[in-house]
């Protein structure tokens, strides 16, 4: 349905205006429970260093989505924008059965993304937006805390 909106003439540009004023993240700030890290790599660059820092300690790679790639197929142009999905079953399986609702956010993401000024942003959900959304003990938090340290170390 989106699409189909999006595809009418002057309706994509007056959906990027109302997106562009949400655009501009505050460096390394939460914002509604999402902490926005900038980045020197380009979406892609940041990506890879990502999924080598994940699957470096462990972690499994489940997707990885290029929305700007599949926009440019469907003839729309879009940022540079993609998403990684990674986890350890492991490690949220335990807080899918305390708080099954969890599992609508994970495995954990990361959405690399360019805003229009060119700049590059690595964000993600911190564990304590998760926490509070899911009623999530304390003692569970741990174990989707380790995203704070994997992304800053890809943009080392």
């Amino acid at each position: 349905m989106v699409n189909g909106l999006l595809g009418k003439p002057g309706l994509q540009e007056k959906f990027l205006l109302v997106l562009k004023a949400e655009a501009m993240p505050q460096e390394s700030q939460p914002a509604k429970g999402i902490v926005h890290v900038p980045s020197k790599f380009s979406v892609p660059d940041i990506m890879q260093r990502l999924e080598s820092v994940v699957t470096s300690h462990g972690l499994t790679i489940f997707a990885r989505i290029d929305f700007s790639g599949d926009a440019a197929k469907l003839g729309l142009q879009m940022r540079p924008t993609q998403l990684l999905i990674f986890g350890n079953p492991k490690a949220g399986t335990p807080l899918m059965i305390v708080s099954p609702s969890i599992a609508i956010d994970l495995p954990l993401k990361a959405l690399a993304w360019q805003d229009q000024n060119g700049r590059v942003w690595l964000s993600y959900n911190t564990p304590e937006y998760l926490k509070n959304r899911h009623g999530l003990p304390d003692e569970l938090v741990k174990n989707i805390s380790a995203i704070s340290g994997l992304v800053e170390k890809a943009v080392g």
